[in-house]
């Protein structure tokens, strides 16, 4: 079992969820190829685009000051050139990294599928027969991992994007990872009911 603080829970055999009604629907039989569940999440953060476009408008302004109104931008100016490449770098490229970078979580008939674009250029894929358990838990992102992204800590490694809410898994080699996920729950039934209908 998970450390105390974790929400973890089996399915009640006499029980069924909307949730589990609904993945049951879209299962039929199952098919590995088929997409019980999906989520796709991106950095969408007040605070984080609040400073993006801050960087955005400083990189903007320091182009106007000094290229069109000619008065140097700072006490040691940057060559035009140079001041181009940053405004680039700092004020173009970063904000379109972060509005691309997303994480993807699927469940399918045989696992867990999760793609954190772009620095995965393939879904990676936990199979069930390597699961041990799973749970949705609560965390703090800085606390427990230092952030955001593809993340280690104390208790394994993390891909999470926002929020303080995932699924832990445990795998049977011991290595601890966790899924963040605006739907939790839901991905812990798709997981359960996978795993549950595969073995039958």
């Amino acid at each position: 079992m998970f450390p105390q603080g974790y929400l973890y829970q089996g399915r009640k055999q006499s029980q069924q969820s909307a949730i589990e009604r609904v993945v049951e629907r879209r299962m039929g039989t199952v098919n590995n190829e088929k997409v019980l569940y999906r989520e796709v999440q991106h950095f969408r953060q007040a605070w984080l685009w609040a400073f993006l476009i801050a960087i955005l408008l400083m990189a903007v302004y320091s182009i106007v000051q000094q290229m069109a109104w000619g008065r140097p931008f700072g006490s040691n100016p940057a060559p035009n050139v140079i001041l181009m490449v940053i405004v680039a770098i700092f004020g173009v490229a970063f904000p379109t990294f972060f509005y691309l970078m997303n994480l993807t979580t699927e469940v399918h008939g045989d696992g867990l599928y999760f793609r954190f674009f772009p620095f995965h250029r393939s879904f990676r894929v936990i199979p069930w027969r390597n699961l041990k358990e799973c749970g949705v838990r609560n965390y703090s992102a800085l606390r427990d991992y230092g952030g955001w992204g593809i993340r280690y800590g104390r208790e394994g490694k993390a891909y999470n994007v926002s929020g303080n809410r995932g699924v832990q898994l445990r795998l049977t080699n011991g290595d601890m990872i966790l899924i963040g996920s605006q739907r939790p729950e839901e991905l812990f039934e798709a997981i359960d009911l996978a795993i549950s209908h595969g073995s039958r």
